[in-house]
C-alpha cells in the first residue's frame, strides 16, 4: 500500500482561510486573528503565522504593527495586473516548450464535465489545470514558481465571486487553443496571451479627446 501523503500543515490552514475568502465569511477590513485562526482549527500559531505571510504575498491580505493581519480591499485593478502578468507567463512558456496536447485534452474534457455538472470549482480546478500544464511544457523551473506564485485559482474564484466575472475555464474557449497546439499554429502563444486577458476587467475610461 502507499503511503498517505498529507498535504503541510500550513497549506491546510492557508485553504482554510482562503475558503473564508472566497466564501465571504473574511470581507474586506475584517481581522485575520492568528491566535483565533489556530483555535478553530487546533493548531499552534506558528503554522498560522506562516499562511498568512503567504497570503499576504498574494497580496490578498495586509498587515501592520498596529492592526495585525487584515483582508485587503480588492479591486479590479489588482485582478488586471494578476492577469496581465499571467498572460506574459504563459506566451513565454509556449515559446519554450510545446505542451502534451493529449494532456490538454484530457482537461478540457473534464472541464465539459464540470460544465455540465453545473460545479464551479471543479471547472475553476481544471481549467487552472490545463494552464498549468502548458507552462510546466516549458521545462523552466523559474518561469513555474513564478507563475505558482500568482495564486491563480485563488484569483480566479475571488474574480468570480467579487466581480461576478463568468469563470474563464469555460470549455469552449480552450478548444481553440488545444486546436492551434495540435497543428503547431505559430500563434498559439500570443492566442493564449490573448485567451487570458479577455478575462481581465477592462480599465475605466480615462475620459473623451476632444
Amino acid at each position: 500500500m502507499k503511503p498517505v501523503v498529507r498535504a503541510p500543515l500550513r497549506d491546510q490552514i492557508r485553504q482554510a482561510v482562503v475558503d473564508g475568502l472566497i466564501s465571504g465569511r473574511y470581507a474586506p477590513g475584517d481581522r485575520i486573528v492568528e491566535r483565533r485562526v489556530a483555535a478553530e482549527l487546533g493548531v499552534s500559531q506558528a503554522p498560522v503565522r506562516e499562511a498568512l505571510r503567504e497570503l499576504e504575498a498574494l497580496r490578498l491580505i495586509e498587515s501592520s504593527p498596529n492592526k495585525g493581519a487584515q483582508v485587503r480591499g480588492i479591486t479590479e485593478a489588482d485582478l488586471r495586473e494578476v492577469y496581465q502578468v499571467r498572460a506574459g507567463l504563459e506566451e513565454t512558456a509556449v515559446r519554450l516548450g510545446r505542451p502534451d496536447v493529449h494532456a490538454l485534452r484530457r482537461y478540457l474534457h473534464r472541464l465539459q464535465e464540470a460544465t455540465a455538472g453545473g460545479s464551479l470549482t471543479e471547472q475553476v480546478r481544471h481549467g487552472v489545470g490545463f494552464h498549468r500544464e502548458i507552462v510546466a511544457a516549458a521545462g523552466n523551473a523559474v518561469l513555474m514558481s513564478v507563475w505558482e506564485s500568482l495564486g491563480v485559482e485563488v484569483w480566479t474564484h475571488l474574480s468570480i465571486r467579487l466581480f461576478r466575472m463568468r469563470p474563464h475555464e469555460n470549455a469552449r474557449d480552450h478548444e481553440p487553443l488545444v486546436e492551434a497546439f495540435e497543428r503547431d499554429d505559430p500563434r498559439a502563444g500570443a492566442m493564449l496571451h490573448d485567451h487570458v486577458l479577455a478575462y481581465a476587467p477592462a480599465p475605466a475610461p480615462t475620459g473623451t479627446n476632444h
